[in-house]
């Protein structure tokens, strides 16, 4: 165990936690919402501090990030747990507790050995993925800066539910992230993610202000998330309070943990959600998990020229020259284009 960071005592044997905006109040003997952090005799622990439950090289696409560094790999890791309770996450066997009490599995792996492994293995980022990446925080923290000394980006793949005080902190090392806006009404958020909505929005807006590259992915799930309404809701606001240079992916959903009674996402409402992005004035809106379906491509916001054309999460062409469209010479938004 680790003596966790952003915390504070608050009396009999009672510890406040700081790390995620539920800012849990923890008895002695007790674990916060994310099962990993844990209160002994008034001293708050990380559990998973260099304990790896998945580790994979992955393309950068997969996180999915369109606009930073196309092309590379990036060094995956997680530790078991997660401060949301999603009715269809796709991780569940490592995010979510069976029973009373998540069990804190995961094999050693020092931050030292993650930028090794990281640059053996050609990586050009090292990404805080696969559960929530503000529940193992000390550890990206400490890999992060191991990572930047070494010349490695860092990206987080986050539900967004960061402190301000704790994003401010890791600021300085972390380069991108993929922020969930799982929807855009409260009761979606309350019933199938268990959080807040503005909570989430808040947090994307301060990414931003950050100078933090960001993308956004909405996983549309048919019945829940899907109405004109609450996608141009999700438009406008990224159009409005982010930016419009800002990726939005809209994804497939599948059948999965909770959810299984749901149909997968046609194609068409992708599509209409894409096109609901595009009206709102958003540059780069992306349909995601339907490999070969044409909406993985980058167009030229300006003059419409095709300029990286995808299959699933690898790149067939990229025309990008200096950042800019060969064709128009409009400047194409991103890191490392």
């Amino acid at each position: 165990m680790k003596e966790a960071m952003f915390y504070e005592k608050v009396g009999e044997g009672k510890v406040k936690c700081g790390l995620c905006r539920f800012r849990c109040l923890i008895l002695d003997g007790n674990r916060g919402i994310c099962g990993v952090r844990e209160n002994h005799d008034g001293t708050l622990y990380t559990l998973v501090y260099g304990k790896v439950i998945a580790e994979h090289v992955d393309p950068i696409e997969k996180k999915p990030l369109f606009h930073f560094l196309p092309g590379s790999r990036s060094y995956s890791i997680a530790t078991v747990g997660c401060n949301f309770r999603c009715l269809h996450c796709q991780n569940y066997s490592i995010s979510q507790p069976e029973g009373k009490r998540l069990v804190i599995a995961g094999m050693d792996l020092p931050p030292e050995k993650i930028v090794e492994l990281a640059l053996d293995s050609g990586c050009k980022s090292i990404s805080y993925t696969y559960t929530e990446p503000t529940i193992f925080y000390e550890y990206a923290y400490d890999t992060a800066v191991l990572a930047y000394k070494a010349g490695l980006k860092n990206v987080f793949v986050t539900n967004g539910y960061i402190t301000p005080e704790a994003l401010a902190h890791i600021q300085p090392y972390l380069d991108a992230a993929n922020i969930d806006l799982k929807g855009f009404s409260d009761k979606f958020y309350r019933e199938v993610v268990r959080a807040t909505l503005h909570e989430v929005l808040e947090s994307i807006v301060e990414y931003k202000r950050l100078g933090i590259w960001i993308e956004l992915t909405t996983l549309i799930i048919p019945g829940f998330n899907d109405s004109d309404e609450g996608l141009k809701g999700i438009a406008d606001f990224i159009a409005t309070k982010v930016g419009i240079d800002t990726p939005w992916h809209v994804s497939q959903f599948y059948p999965t943990y909770r959810l299984t009674d749901r149909p997968r996402t046609p194609v068409a409402t992708l599509r209409r959600a894409r096109q609901i992005g595009l009206d709102a004035g958003l540059r780069y809106v992306y349909e995601g998990n339907v490999a070969g379906e044409g909406g993985e491509n980058t167009w030229c916001h300006s003059c419409g020229e095709l300029l990286i054309e995808r299959y699933g999460f690898f790149i067939q062409n990229n025309s990008i020259t200096g950042g800019a469209c060969p064709k128009c010479h409009a400047v194409i938004d991103g890191v490392g284009l």
